[in-house]
C-alpha cells in the first residue's frame, strides 16, 4: 500500500531537463583552462546534485585551487550557450505533470538565473510559475534536507506526504533525510546503463527510466477527471 501523497517535488537537472551531461562536459572543459583536470566520472561522483559553492569547496579541498569570480562567469556563459543549442526537456515529463491529481513543485540546486533560463529553453516555464525553490534559499544544500523541507513548507504539506523525484545520490539522501518518499529517475543521458546496476536505487523506494512508467507506479496520483 502506497503512502498517501499530497505533493510531488521534482528535482530539475536530470529529471525535468536533460542537462547533466552538458553541465559536466562544460565544467570539465572550463576547469582544464585553469590546469584542474578531472573526468566526467569525477563530476558524477562529487558534483551531481550539488550547488556551485559546493563545487568550489571541493576543488579547493582536492586540488588546492581557489577559483576566482571570473571563472564562474566564464563557466555560466559557456554553459548557457551550450544549453541554448542542446538542452531538451526529459521526454514525457510535461504529460505527467499536466495529469497529476495532486500538488507539485520544483526544488533544485541550480541558481535562480540558470533555472529560469533552463525552463525557458525547454518550454517548461508555464508549469512552474510560483512553484520553485532553489538552494540559494537555504543554509545547507543537498544532501542536507533543507531544500526539500522548505519546498514542502511553502505548500503546507507534511514531509511524510511528499514524494521526491530525484536522479542524484545526493538528492536521494536529501529527500530521505527530510522524511519523504523518494523515487529515482534514471532516464537522463548521464545515467544511461544504470538500470541493471545492483546499487542503482541508492536507497530510493522505486527506480524508473521513463516518465511513461510514472502512473504505472503511482496510479493514485493521476487526475482521472473526478
Amino acid at each position: 500500500m502506497n503512502q498517501p501523497i499530497d505533493l510531488v517535488i521534482f528535482d530539475c537537472d536530470g529529471v525535468l531537463i536533460d542537462s547533466e551531461v552538458i553541465s559536466a562536459r562544460m565544467l570539465v572543459a572550463e576547469l582544464a583552462t585553469r590546469n584542474v583536470h578531472i573526468t566526467m566520472d569525477y563530476v558524477a561522483h562529487h558534483f551531481l546534485g550539488r550547488s556551485y559553492p559546493v563545487v568550489l569547496q571541493q576543488i579547493r579541498k582536492e586540488f588546492g585551487v581557489d577559483l576566482p569570480p571570473e571563472f564562474e562567469t566564464a563557466y555560466r556563459a559557456s554553459l548557457l550557450s551550450a544549453f541554448e543549442a542542446e538542452l531538451r526537456p526529459i521526454d514525457g515529463v510535461r504529460e505527467v505533470i499536466e495529469n497529476l491529481g495532486v500538488d507539485y513543485c520544483l526544488a533544485t540546486s541550480s541558481s535562480p538565473p540558470r533555472l529560469a533560463r533552463s525552463l525557458e529553453i525547454t518550454g517548461l516555464t508555464d508549469l512552474f510559475a510560483g512553484r520553485t525553490t532553489t538552494a540559494s534559499e537555504v543554509a545547507h544544500g543537498k544532501p542536507a534536507p533543507d531544500l526539500f523541507l522548505l519546498a514542502a513548507e511553502k505548500h503546507g504539506v507534511a514531509p511524510e506526504r511528499c514524494l521526491v523525484i530525484e536522479d542524484s545520490e545526493n538528492g536521494i539522501k536529501a529527500g530521505l533525510a527530510a522524511g519523504m518518499e523518494v523515487y529515482r529517475f534514471i532516464g537522463g543521458s548521464h545515467l544511461a546503463g544504470l538500470l541493471n546496476s545492483a546499487t542503482a536505487t541508492a536507497g530510493a523506494a522505486q527506480l524508473f527510466a521513463s516518465f511513461g512508467e510514472f502512473f504505472q507506479l503511482r496510479p493514485d496520483l493521476k487526475n482521472n477527471g473526478n
